[in-house]
């Protein structure tokens, strides 16, 4: 079984390589080309995908869980730090809603799209560090559905989140030298998910899966939208399709349309919390932007969990 800290810096390295290359694969759509570009740029850099989960782990260092405030003043610093890391306009405007007119960030998340909260993909994309964290804990679903809450109060985009720590949970307990068992790998996240727009779409993975359905095909099924329902379970079909290779899977994830920078981010996470560091490529790692920085929030995630 690889050791805790290995996997916790798989799913932050991972998740942000992911996020970084699918960026990438926007411009550089086929495989080809997409290695080609590996080969030339200096830098990954990511986008948002990458910087929220930075703040969501910052947030959970300092608290030790989810504590909706904290976590929303966290995001909002790090967007006016760096607001060129392409967040598209909810959090944003979530934020500027609590800066004037004394909302907490809840509040200001259920004002969007009519009152109904968002369902976008934007809180499962950043939720590895709450999977890692809590990885063993019944509380997981809990504390997920808190975390997504800040920016995506629809209860779709919440459901989306505490699957995708789920995922991330059930791989850092999975054992990487045992071939993996797809249908007790979704039927767990079938049982975690609460509203029927995620249960269908778990179970339409199980049936594409077993009908070998190619990656694009499958895509093209499961949705290709930023909507969390029809985005991360492509991630998850990526993820179980090529559950023993971490490039194989990132491509899976980045190669087939959507929205692939965050396709890549949430397949990834679930790869690298799977199979740990050492199954990344070196070569990418050592062009990771800020790669030091979150490989600190990784080990300090893992000994922090340990000491619980």
């Amino acid at each position: 079984m690889i050791d805790l800290k290995s996997k916790f810096l798989g799913a932050m390295v991972g998740s942000a390589l992911g996020d970084a290359i699918g960026e990438l694969a926007f411009r550089s759509p086929e495989r080809e080309a997409l290695l080609a570009r590996l080969e030339s740029v200096p830098d990954l850099t990511y986008t948002d995908d990458t910087a929220m989960a930075i703040g969501l782990a910052e947030s959970i260092l300092k608290k030790g869980a989810v504590e909706q405030q904290d976590l929303g003043d966290t995001f909002r610093r790090n967007f006016r730090q760096e607001p060129w890391r392409g967040y598209a306009a909810g959090p944003p405007t979530i934020f500027a809603v609590v800066e004037n007119h004394g909302l907490t960030y809840k509040e200001a998340a259920r004002r969007l799209f009519r009152g109904k909260g968002s369902f976008g993909n934007g809180a499962a994309m950043r939720i590895a560090p709450l999977g890692l964290f809590l990885h063993n804990s019944p509380d997981l679903y809990e504390q997920a559905r808190a975390s997504a809450e800040t920016t995506h109060a629809h209860i779709v985009g919440a459901d989306g989140a505490a699957v995708q720590a789920a995922a991330v949970a059930e791989a850092v307990n999975g054992d990487p030298q045992e071939p993996l068992k797809p249908h007790e790998f979704l039927g767990e996240l079938e049982s975690v998910a609460r509203t029927p727009e995620m249960r269908q779409k778990i179970g339409l993975v199980k049936q594409l899966l077993s009908g070998g359905a190619d990656p694009a095909s499958a895509a093209r099924a499961l949705g290709q939208s930023v909507a969390v329902h029809e985005s991360m379970p492509f991630a998850l079909f990526a993820f179980v399709r090529h559950a023993q290779s971490f490039e194989e899977c990132l491509f899976c994830a980045v190669l087939n349309g959507g929205d692939r920078d965050t396709l890549g981010a949430m397949a990834c996470a679930i790869s690298g919390a799977y199979l740990g560091v050492d199954a990344l490529p070196p070569a990418w790692m050592d062009k990771l932007e800020n790669r030091g920085y979150i490989e600190s929030l990784a080990v300090k995630l893992a000994q922090m969990t340990e000491d619980r």
